[in-house]
């Protein structure tokens, strides 16, 4: 995989929300079937929060769900409902960011990883997802 960041500009369908984010070209991207992501097919890769940055005015835009243990933030904009980004659980020291967001042009792969959200305690300690929220020197 790709070691050096570019910038990748994205946001939700109805570009009210817009945000860059510093990441590899090339990037894994997990595929969770814990009941969220499941139903919402999100598939998302994770960087490190310092590396993400929202856009213009697009915070108003967002709106927020939590469940379970809280520590997830899963935004959505209030108008189109997507979900460009989210804080995960498994990383609330970073951003989760749904790869189909991303505009065209600067992800040349990405890699589909398992993540059983429905056995969240043991696929975390099998992963190494914690991982991908720290800055790689």
């Amino acid at each position: 995989m790709d070691i050096e960041n570019v910038v990748h500009i994205g946001g939700c369908h109805c570009k009210n929300i817009k945000w860059k984010v510093l990441a590899p070209s090339s990037v894994v991207a997990w595929n969770c079937n814990c009941s969220d992501c499941y139903m919402r097919a999100n598939t998302h890769f994770i960087v490190p929060a310092d590396n993400f940055e929202l856009l213009g005015d697009s915070a108003k835009f967002l709106s927020t769900y939590t469940f379970g243990t809280h520590t997830a933030k899963h935004t959505f904009c209030k108008i189109c409902g997507i979900t460009s980004f989210y804080y995960p659980r498994s990383n609330p020291d970073g951003v989760a960011i749904t790869y189909r967001c991303v505009d065209p042009g600067t992800l040349i792969h990405v890699e589909i990883k398992q993540f059983d959200g429905k056995n969240w305690d043991s696929s975390y300690n099998q992963t190494g997802i914690s991982s991908c929220s720290k800055v790689q020197k």
